[in-house]
């Protein structure tokens, strides 16, 4: 999150960002978009276990919170809920969400270490749509690595963590300058549906 925001303040990259959400009052999100000046505000979700109604009443009280600055895109960054179809919905094709991991494999959590567990030889990150199903929107760019053998699951989640800074600005970026967009179940870009996610090598960004 504050690397988007820091990244928004260049003009060449085309957004802005209009506040902060976060279903955890500690946060630390909303700390940082307190030292930006940006407007931070906490809607505290329901406990573990909650009944599904519970869930579709929290999502409608975030997506009234969210209306209020009617965002072009919504960004999800470190948000671990996993959202209602109606939220979706609502929202449809204005939702990016970044996943540590080079989807389709590996959807959920703990990607890290069932990258290690299972031998690979490449890992990263990836940029999709939200849709309804977890994790499963349209791709629409990856970052890789290789993975060394012998490294341990936080090194290799540190390693992910600076491909995600780099690109998921590059994403918001595409969508707010009208490159991007979410038609047909299919993410587009510059006009073209993508068959496959743009692989970032470091020189994409500046195109």
């Amino acid at each position: 999150m504050r690397t988007l925001v820091e990244r928004s303040r260049d003009p060449r990259m085309g957004y802005r960002v209009a506040a902060v959400l976060s279903d955890r009052s500690e946060a630390g999100g909303l700390a940082s978009a307190a030292q930006f000046g940006l407007p931070a505000r906490a809607l505290p979700a329901p406990a573990r276990g909650a009944s599904a109604a519970a869930r579709v009443a929290y999502d409608a009280e975030l997506a009234a919170a969210i209306g209020e600055y009617t965002p072009s895109l919504i960004v999800l960054a470190g948000f671990m809920r996993i959202l209602s179809a109606p939220f979706v919905a609502r929202f449809a094709g204005r939702v990016l969400n970044i996943h540590p991991s080079l989807l389709p494999k590996y959807p959920g959590l703990h990607t890290h270490q069932r990258a290690l567990d299972a031998h690979d030889e490449e890992h990263g990150a990836t940029v999709h749509f939200v849709t309804a199903e977890l994790d499963g929107g349209p791709p629409v760019i990856q970052a890789k690595l290789s993975v060394d053998p012998h490294e341990d699951v936080e090194h290799l989640a540190g390693r992910v963590h600076v491909l995600e800074h780099q690109i998921y600005p590059l994403a918001v970026r595409w969508f707010c300058t009208g490159r991007l967009r979410y038609e047909e179940g299919r993410a587009w870009l510059d006009g073209e549906a993508l068959c496959r996610p743009v692989l970032y090598d470091g020189v994409v960004a500046d195109t």
